[in-house]
C-alpha cells in the first residue's frame, strides 16, 4: 500500500512540477538593434499655380508621352496588336502609369467572369485592381466590383500598352 502511495505521490510532484510559472526578466531581455535600411532619394519642385498653363486643372503630358487615352491611338493600338494568350500573362509586371510606376501580379486564378490579379505600390485606379481578363487582342483591368478600369494591347513580345479608364497612359513590361 505504501507503494502505492509512493507512486501516487510522485506521479502528482511530476505533474505539478510541469505547471511552474515561467517569466521572462525584460530588464534582462533585448532584441538585438534594428539596422539602418537605405531611404531612396526623394525629389521636389515647385507646382506651378493654380490654373495656369493649359486652362485645365490638369497639367498638360510630358512632351514625348504616348497618348494611350486619345481613341484614334486606342484604334491604331487595337489594329497592329499581337496575340495575347491568358498563359503567357501570369505572372509579375512592372507598370508604368502616368509617369510613376508599380508591380503588378497575374494569376490563373478564377474570380468572378476574370482571373485574380493585383498591383502593388499603384496609384489611382490601379490601387483598385481584383481581376484581369483577355478579351480577343486586349486585355482588360478590372476593380473589385468587376468595371473595366484599364486597357491594355501586346505591342512587343514583353510589352503591352494601352490606358486606364480615366485616360492616362499605361504599360506593362517584364
Amino acid at each position: 500500500m505504501r507503494f502505492r502511495y509512493a507512486v501516487t505521490a510522485a506521479a502528482i510532484g511530476l505533474s505539478l512540477a510541469g505547471c511552474q510559472r515561467t517569466a521572462y526578466n525584460n530588464d534582462s531581455y533585448s532584441a538585438p538593434p534594428l539596422q539602418a535600411q537605405p531611404v531612396p532619394s526623394v525629389q521636389s519642385s515647385q507646382l506651378p499655380p493654380a490654373g495656369a498653363g493649359n486652362g485645365s486643372q490638369f497639367p498638360a503630358a510630358p512632351a514625348g508621352a504616348p497618348n494611350a487615352g486619345n481613341p484614334q491611338q486606342q484604334q491604331a493600338m487595337a489594329a497592329s496588336a499581337m496575340d495575347v494568350t491568358k498563359e503567357s500573362m501570369v505572372g509579375s509586371w512592372k507598370v508604368s502609369n502616368g509617369g510613376s510606376s508599380c508591380d503588378m501580379f497575374l494569376t490563373l486564378t478564377n474570380l468572378g467572369s476574370g482571373s485574380r490579379g493585383g498591383t502593388r505600390g499603384c496609384a489611382g485606379e490601379l490601387t483598385s485592381m481584383g481581376s484581369w481578363e483577355v478579351s480577343g487582342k486586349q486585355v482588360l483591368l478590372k476593380n473589385r466590383d468587376g468595371s473595366t478600369i484599364g486597357t491594355l494591347y501586346k505591342t512587343a513580345a514583353a510589352r503591352f500598352d494601352g490606358s486606364t479608364a480615366s485616360g492616362q497612359p499605361l504599360s506593362l513590361s517584364r
